[in-house]
């Protein structure tokens, strides 16, 4: 079974908010951003550390597009059967990006992995990441999903809106579009695959 997924992520809790901003400020201590508490709280989107799912687009084969929703937990309890059967896990920057950060939401919630994979460089037995794939594992060399489709004259899934954007959408509870912008991040995902296959 091969299984097509990715993640959409917002920021820590407003409770941890704080907590997050000095933790990113060290991180981030040599450069501009240092100086922006909301840029610094938004960049936690981006780190499992504190950063939460907030969806979850998969398609098993070539099924429909689904989307998995509600709480974080309910989210990851609701993936980890599904993932429990795949053979391979296919999606962009999913091995420095969403397996990662799958993994730590996974602990922070207590909740048990069905499958322990094993993120190594250069290892593609049970995981496909278009990024990695194209860039031949040069990492000065990857390029993001959107400018992929366009080198492969394939039809964008950031017309409406992009990654940047997940949490101002959020924010103003525009849920919908943040799960139809999720799906079409998989299904660009499963033609590049097929492409980069010639499948």
């Amino acid at each position: 079974m091969k299984l097509f997924f990715d993640l959409e992520t917002i920021p820590a809790p407003e409770k941890l908010r704080q907590i997050v901003i000095e933790a990113e400020r060290k991180k981030f201590r040599n450069r501009e951003i240092a100086g922006d508490d909301e840029a610094l709280y938004r960049t936690s989107a981006i780190s499992g550390d504190f950063g939460r799912i907030f969806c979850i687009g998969y398609a098993i084969d070539d099924d429909p597009v689904q989307i998995i929703s509600g709480s974080e937990d309910e989210i990851l309890k609701k993936w980890w059967p599904i993932a429990r059967d795949a053979h391979v896990f296919i999606g962009h920057n999913i091995i420095d990006f969403d397996i990662p950060f799958l993994y730590k939401r996974s602990v922070v919630n207590k909740i048990k992995p069905s499958q322990q994979l094993p993120v190594k460089r250069f290892s593609t037995e049970n995981i496909f990441d278009t990024a990695k794939e194209w860039s031949r594992w040069d990492n000065f060399s990857q390029t993001s999903l959107h400018n992929l489709s366009i080198a492969l004259d394939l039809p964008t899934s950031k017309d409406k809106m992009d990654g940047s954007q997940v949490y101002d959408f959020y924010l103003k509870k525009r849920y919908e579009e943040i799960y139809t912008y999720c799906k079409k991040d998989v299904v660009l995902t499963r033609q590049v695959y097929r492409r980069m296959l010639f499948l």
